[in-house]
């Protein structure tokens, strides 16, 4: 982003959509914004949180609206699950892409390639290959997929 941060853009956003009734999206920007202020007073000492925090707080948040549209659909509450996967649509707005299983595939690869440099092979390597990649997919890739996508190669 520009000069402005994350949390200010969800605040801006926040007031635009107030003005202009928009329901859902004030909705999910006031729950997202509620999560970020509470992250902000955990601790010892409140603190104002830095954009990557913000966007774990938002990768938290869109996490919890999958899951929950997930249960919803699984139980039959389809009105429900529809709301939950619309708040989804309103936080993925600002969410980074999401990787390609093709940028996937490479970027395991690169890490592989450096582990197995580094002496390890197989599943011993898979924590070396992990750490390598948490930084560079950091918002573009959930643990989940990260991790099925490199024990896949390793396994291979």
């Amino acid at each position: 982003m520009s000069d402005t941060s994350l949390k200010d853009s969800l605040q801006s956003d926040l007031t635009t959509a107030i003005k202009g009734r928009d329901e859902l999206t004030s909705a999910t920007l006031r729950m997202v914004l509620t999560s970020v202020k509470s992250e902000e007073v955990a601790g010892k000492t409140a603190r104002t949180l830095s954009d990557e925090e913000v966007l774990t707080v938002l990768q938290r948040e869109a996490k919890k609206r999958r899951e929950a549209a997930e249960a919803f659909g699984g139980a039959g509450r389809t009105e429900q699950a529809a709301r939950e996967r619309d708040e989804l649509g309103v936080i993925e707005r600002y969410l980074p892409t999401p990787l390609t299983e093709e940028e996937l595939t490479e970027l395991v690869e690169d890490a592989v390639l450096i582990a197995t440099g580094e002496g390890l092979t197989g599943m011993g390597a898979m924590g070396a290959v992990m750490n390598t990649l948490k930084p560079k997919v950091a918002g573009r890739a959930d643990g989940k997929r990260l991790s099925t996508a490199v024990r896949a190669r390793l396994q291979a």
